[in-house]
């Protein structure tokens, strides 16, 4: 059941920038772009470049929702 929580979580913030820790210390940072029922899919910038990371629901410990900027 905690999986199905995570994954209605990710669905909130759809389209908004998060900051996932996973069990193993990985640290990624990315806007929500898909969310199925074992992954969480993120769009992460560094540098004028663009990478997609795939993120296992089981393998998550925290996240933590950016608040969008004013204007924004």
């Amino acid at each position: 059941m905690a999986l199905q929580h995570a994954e209605n979580l990710f669905r909130r913030y759809r389209g908004q920038l998060v900051t996932v820790t996973t069990m193993s210390g990985g640290i990624y940072e990315g806007k929500v772009t898909e969310v199925t029922n074992d992954f969480v899919e993120l769009i992460a910038k560094k540098e004028g470049e663009s990478a997609q990371v795939f993120v296992l629901f089981q393998s998550i410990e925290s996240m933590i929702a950016h608040e969008k900027a004013v204007g924004s």
